[in-house]
């Protein structure tokens, strides 16, 4: 089996943390963080392209009861704006449920800045999808 390429993206309004890994790995590493601006999605498409991703993971949130908030319609109507682009990429949600606050605890006084914690984020979320899909393989 050949080894898939992931990217990771928790999404907010501000920014947009990244995290990268791959199925024979299989640890995802946060890779950074993004202005969300308008030049937002050219920048994933291009990040995409470049590292040859076939599975983008987009952090999913909800409250604490399951139920979907502001930032799921957010996050959702982020992800419809890649519909149009033909990639060769499969787009697909992970719950994100209290990822910032364990990348906060994680990163701990480290902390340098917001995009920090977001790309930290980004990797529990992928790590999470890994263990999730990939544990067995």
């Amino acid at each position: 089996m050949s080894s898939k390429n992931f990217l990771a993206l928790d999404v907010g309004s501000r920014r947009i943390g990244l995290a990268m890994a791959d199925s024979q790995v299989k640890i995802a590493v946060p890779f950074g963080w993004l202005e969300n601006n308008e030049n937002i999605v050219q920048e994933i498409t291009e990040l995409v392209l470049r590292h040859d991703i076939d599975t983008i993971v987009v952090g999913y949130p909800r409250n604490q009861s399951g139920e979907p908030t502001k930032q799921t319609e957010f996050v959702e109507e982020f992800v419809k704006q890649f519909e149009d682009i033909e990639l060769d990429t499969e787009i697909v949600f992970q719950d994100e449920s209290l990822t910032s606050v364990q990348a906060e605890q994680r990163l701990g006084n480290k902390i340098k800045d917001k995009g920090e914690i977001d790309a930290e984020a980004a990797s529990i979320i992928l790590q999470d999808f890994l263990e999730e899909n990939y544990e067995n393989s």
